[in-house]
């Protein structure tokens, strides 16, 4: 196996030094380029057809990355934080032990090669500021990636977000991605990521779109309209649920009546449920259809 990191902070170096009209170009092609394959399964072009037209530059504003336009001498700070070899050590230990996880219960992974990369985020992204300053990005295999707004709190929780992303990629492995996927499928995705980012580093360490949920909210609020959803699709469709409709109305997606990442923490909790009921391992249920998961735990929506 494989795993190449693809250094972003020599590239957020030369940004940062230089002129204006050249740095959206150096972003493209000096940092994104390595993770084109990744875009190309989005539909998201390295460079529009049109001036101003959707391509990575806007692509990245939208996921609440650091605009290469506004990587300057103020962003010096975080480009040293994100140089320390320290944080690249961990993050590839990190998806290193992610990925061995799976092979040493005889999962033999079709992919062998894997790019990571740690970019910088947009502090003022309200994408960012619910986060608490970080997210990743697994979904396609082979390429990973986690953003940041550097600081002590969020450098300590990358490399729990990358074995998140590690285990979407390795599901994705073996289960095919759908554009029509349902919400169910989307929740339960999402909560083998966790449950098995945890598994590796534990429950403390379980990320914001998890921990801002308390169980009576969830118990009492969320679990009777997250239900009725299950088979809601459409990504437009399903992000309120996943993520709350604050965050869903910055896209100018419909409400739904939900806080902040409800599908998310219920995902979450819903694996959780199953592992401790059937006695399977997070590795195993990894590799099973949503739709097992879903019919073994019935009772969980009663609780």
């Amino acid at each position: 196996m494989k795993i190449t990191a693809i250094r972003s902070d020599g590239v957020y170096s030369k940004i940062m030094g230089a002129p204006q009209e050249k740095k959206n170009d150096i972003y493209r092609y000096e940092l994104m380029m390595s993770f084109q394959k990744k875009w190309d399964c989005y539909g998201i072009p390295m460079k529009a057809a049109t001036p101003n037209g959707y391509d990575i530059i806007m692509a990245s504003k939208m996921l609440g990355l650091m605009e290469p336009t506004k990587i300057d001498n103020s962003q010096q700070e975080n480009i040293k934080l994100i140089s320390d070899e320290t944080l690249w050590t961990a993050c590839e230990e990190s998806i290193t032990r992610a990925l061995k996880g799976f092979e040493e219960l005889g999962v033999e992974l079709p992919v062998q090669e894997y790019v990571f990369s740690i970019l910088l985020a947009n502090p003022e992204s309200p994408y960012i500021t619910m986060n608490e300053g970080y997210c990743g990005d697994g979904g396609i295999p082979g390429f990973i990636m986690a953003w940041l707004t550097p600081n002590e709190y969020t450098i300590g929780r990358l490399p729990v977000a990358l074995a998140h992303e590690v285990n979407h990629n390795v599901r994705f492995q073996f289960i095919k991605w759908k554009n029509d996927i349902t919400l169910g499928e989307m929740m339960v995705s999402e909560g083998l990521a966790e449950n098995y980012a945890t598994h590796l580093f534990g429950a403390d360490k379980a990320g914001p779109w998890v921990t801002k949920t308390d169980m009576e909210t969830l118990n009492e609020y969320i679990k009777p309209i997250i239900r009725e959803g299950l088979s809601v699709q459409g990504l437009e469709n399903l992000n309120a649920y996943l993520y709350g409709d604050e965050m869903a109305a910055l896209q100018g997606y419909p409400p739904v009546g939900l806080p902040y990442c409800a599908g998310y923490a219920c995902g979450y909790h819903l694996v959780k449920h199953y592992l401790k009921k059937t006695g399977k391992s997070i590795v195993e249920a990894t590799l099973l259809p949503a739709s097992e998961i879903l019919e073994t735990v019935e009772d969980f929506w009663d609780e």
